[in-house]
């Protein structure tokens, strides 16, 4: 199961955390990554962090302004989120495994999502 947490609303420029925290599961083994989507819209994977070698995927439109780490003995993956913009407005969700920017549809664990509302 996982848990993520730390949205909310900011003002445009701001930064937010973003939390996911996994029970039954150990993110240490797995590629663990964040997705998120925008009503009317599909998932739009944004990052997503290898087990394999340490290689980080980042979507263009986050590349240089969010940033996915992990914490092996909370077991928790973090998204840190800087310089949001309005489009950034989305219900963001962690998943495992992923690759790059893809998911593995039957496969892959969801979070249940957490809205981070940008306003301008």
């Amino acid at each position: 199961q996982l848990q993520a947490s730390g949205g909310g609303l900011v003002q445009a420029g701001g930064s937010l955390r973003l939390s996911c925290a996994a029970s039954g599961f150990t993110f240490e083994y797995h590629n663990v990554g964040w997705f998120r989507q925008v009503p009317g819209k599909e998932r739009e994977g944004i990052s997503c962090s290898s087990s394999r070698d340490g290689r980080i995927y980042y979507a263009d439109s986050v590349k240089g302004r969010f940033t996915i780490s992990r914490d092996a003995a909370k077991n928790t993956v973090y998204l840190q989120m800087s310089s949001l913009k309005s489009e950034d407005t989305a219900v963001y969700y962690c998943a495992a495994p992923c690759e790059g920017g893809s998911y593995y549809p039957g496969m892959t664990y969801w979070g249940q999502g957490t809205l981070v509302t940008v306003s301008s």
